[in-house]
């Protein structure tokens, strides 16, 4: 297992904007309480997805098989950013990867036992800076460091709260620079009717699908409607080969 100890290294030597921050992996189901509250804030309170749970928490049945990444503001001990993990063999333990309900992984199921899924990515609404989600990152490449996993694979989402204009007019932005190869291509179960929607719209990259794309990112096909959250969520894949080499050693340790 990935050890609270190698997490907490990431935050030995902090950059001015990570000072006052702690990472670590959650340890007990109280520290899972912690991050699914997170993403209640986020998600339903900021967002008003449609999320299952009760008592405030946001929780589906994927949580029980995933590891919960923790960002925490020192002083307070405030859970101020989490990931969930889940490994190919949990996956394989909770009949899946959670975006297989969305999109169809056949061309990627023969990477299925070197691929980490990422997601319910949340950040609370006064530390959505550079540090918070740097050391979320720094986590998720020592993890799958420590595991030898090559591929991270995670839904990147946008509101659709126009109707859907922005999510397809970023697609059509992003779709000639980003495009996975077609190898690794992807198709969404209930598909965003980007055929019907203005692709035009001037509309700018959500701070999670730009970060990954710098990192060396591909979108895996076109985007899919997700009813409860309300959002077009694409399919992001990164090789932990192809990260870019500006933040390589920055990440790579």
């Amino acid at each position: 297992m990935f050890d609270n100890e190698s997490v907490q290294q990431l935050a030995a030597q902090p950059s001015s904007q990570q000072r006052g921050l702690s990472i670590s992996l959650a340890r007990n189901p109280a520290e899972i309480a912690e991050a699914q509250r997170l993403r209640y804030k986020v998600f339903a309170e900021e967002m008003g997805a449609q999320v299952s749970g009760t008592g405030g928490l946001d929780i589906d049945g994927f949580d029980a098989f995933c590891e919960h990444l923790l960002v925490r503001e020192t002083v307070s001990h405030q859970v101020i950013g989490t990931y969930r993990i889940l490994s190919p063999q949990k996956a394989n333990e909770a009949g899946g990867y959670y975006s297989a309900g969305e999109f169809d992984l056949t061309r990627l199921s023969h990477l299925f036992n070197s691929t980490v899924e990422v997601g319910r990515a949340c950040v609370h609404q006064n530390y959505r800076n550079g540090g918070t989600i740097t050391m979320l990152w720094a986590g998720l490449a020592k993890y799958m460091q420590t595991h030898n996993y090559e591929y991270m694979i995670g839904c990147g989402s946008v509101p659709i709260n126009d109707g859907g204009h922005m999510a397809a007019s970023l697609y059509n932005k992003l779709k000639d620079e980003y495009l996975s190869p077609a190898e690794y291509r992807v198709f969404p179960r209930t598909p965003l009717p980007i055929h019907a929607l203005n692709k035009d719209v001037q509309v700018a990259c959500p701070p999670l699908i730009k970060g990954y794309l710098r990192l060396g990112a591909y979108i895996c096909g076109e985007p899919a409607w997700d009813a409860y959250f309300n959002t077009a969520d694409m399919l992001v894949m990164l090789p932990l080969s192809k990260i870019n080499g500006r933040y390589a050693s920055h990440f790579l340790k």
